[in-house]
């Protein structure tokens, strides 16, 4: 029995062992030898990644409330790929003065909120799914409030610690509605009791997606996002916003696709407006922006409302377009975080306008962050095109024709602010640009990876096609 629960909770149990190991050493090391400890927890989580995606046979724990598949173990997976990279691009972040006593708390506190985001999309019932969901945030509202030197960053903590207490509230909310409808809490029970045209459902309903908005900064429940990302350091940023959404956008495509299936009359109109009013208010406020971790924010809120087009048409496309997406969206946007930390740890600007004449200093960030802009905007042979591309495939295939025009206009929209970053690291003039600077080779290998990855995940076709296979079985 016990090599059963580690075979099917392989994954967690890996990063509990981690965790663990980093608390030890954080107990028991002296300070002399502390500087081990990062580079040692990058192999363990870089095999941790890599064993992922190793398939293996799905099953179900603890009476049903934890279940496992390889279609659940790949996207863990994508979440590991981008903390694998955001441990990477954190180290000179980590070694600063300033930080380095708390290098080992910043570690035991991300993978504390990776575990919870893994307990979530294990989830069998609605009580996994919330103690997975508080698991991930309590840890998240800590990791925004890191810098306690700095009144903004306890600010954001703050806010991100209220308005996760609301949502999480919306959404028990709902969740004891369906639980006064069916009397059951399991994910494979509840269709059976779910009236198609009950009132109370729709009613849970709104309560439940509402509080999942929060969680993926969907508009309207969008506005703690700017605030929070830009009073975070900037690496706790960049995993607000791939890997706490792209956890949240998984568990929310599993339970449409898998509980609320029957009711797709019912919210296909919801999701259907989310996706609208996100992509169109994320775009049109990240026009104005001049702070560069709030124009991100901005275009992160703008890229959930294009992962809504997935959820649309629930079906297997609709599934793997989301995974696909996110894992290339997770590479561009960690491209752009990697050039913003690098030039933040030497420099401390965080404005768009000290990106001007970049390229005259240091042309390779420049390029990269280009090639970002470029993915997350879908301009083709970069990755983003691809992923968008499907995700509109699929909308169009459900016969959304009208959400497709939409999200095409958006995605002109977008394309203008993103080549506004462009503008100001190749055309517009600075007589005093950023100095030329070397970043340490974590940075450039993470960077390296996410260059790769961009161009790579989206020419490679068969990747889609393996993430197909798998969502097929699901």
């Amino acid at each position: 029995m016990l090599l059963q629960y580690l075979s099917l909770m392989r994954q967690e149990v890996s990063l509990i062992f981690i965790a663990v190991l980093v608390l030890i050493c954080e107990l028991t090391v002296n300070q002399r030898y502390k500087k081990v400890v990062i580079p040692i927890t990058l192999v363990l989580f870089g095999v941790h990644t890599i064993l992922g995606f190793v398939p293996f046979d799905g099953g179900k724990l603890f009476g049903g409330m934890f279940a496992t598949s390889h279609a659940q173990a790949l996207m863990k997976s994508v979440l590991n790929v981008g903390v694998f990279i955001i441990l990477l691009q954190s180290v000179a972040w980590l070694k600063k003065e300033v930080n380095f006593q708390k290098s080992n708390e910043f570690l035991i506190l991300l993978f504390s909120t990776l575990t919870g985001m893994y307990f979530m999309i294990s989830s069998g019932d609605f009580l996994m799914f919330y103690i997975g969901l508080e698991i991930a945030s309590i840890p998240m509202a800590m990791l925004a409030a890191f810098d306690t030197f700095r009144s903004k960053s306890s600010e954001a903590g703050i806010k991100f610690l209220l308005n996760s207490a609301l949502s999480s509230g919306i959404l028990l909310f709902g969740i004891s509605l369906f639980y006064a409808i069916s009397g059951t809490i399991y994910f494979d029970d509840l269709p059976l009791y779910f009236s198609p045209v009950s009132p109370l459902f729709a009613l849970g309903f709104i309560f439940f997606i509402s509080g999942l908005a929060f969680k993926m900064s969907l508009v309207p429940f969008h506005l703690w996002t700017a605030d929070v990302y830009e009073g975070s350091p900037t690496i706790v940023t960049s995993y607000f916003s791939v890997i706490s959404k792209g956890a949240a956008a998984f568990i929310t495509s599993i339970l449409l696709f898998k509980v609320f299936f029957n009711q797709l009359y019912l919210w296909k109109d919801i999701i259907y407006l989310l996706s609208v009013l996100t992509m169109t208010v994320g775009n049109l406020f990240a026009l104005r922006q001049t702070n560069i971790k709030r124009f991100l924010a901005f275009s992160s809120i703008s890229q959930a409302g294009f992962i809504l087009l997935g959820l649309v048409n629930v079906d297997s496309l609709g599934v793997t377009a989301i995974i696909y997406f996110i894992l290339i969206y997770i590479l561009s946007n960690l491209s752009a975080f990697g050039v913003v930390m690098a030039i933040a740890n030497v420099t401390g600007k965080e404005e768009i306008k000290d990106y001007n004449g970049l390229y005259k200093t240091n042309p390779l960030l420049s390029l990269t962050m280009m090639l970002a802009m470029f993915s997350l905007a879908g301009i083709p042979p970069t990755a983003g095109f691809f992923s968008k591309f499907f995700l509109f495939t699929d909308a169009a295939k459900g016969g959304y024709y009208w959400l497709v025009f939409i999200a095409v206009l958006n995605t002109i929209i977008s394309l203008y602010y993103y080549l506004l970053v462009v503008k100001a690291m190749f055309i517009s003039p600075n007589e005093q640009p950023i100095e030329r600077f070397r970043s340490d080779i974590y940075t450039r290998t993470a960077l390296l990876i996410t260059v790769v990855g961009i161009f790579a995940v989206g020419i490679y076709s068969p990747i889609f096609e393996y993430i197909r296979n798998i969502i097929d079985k699901f």
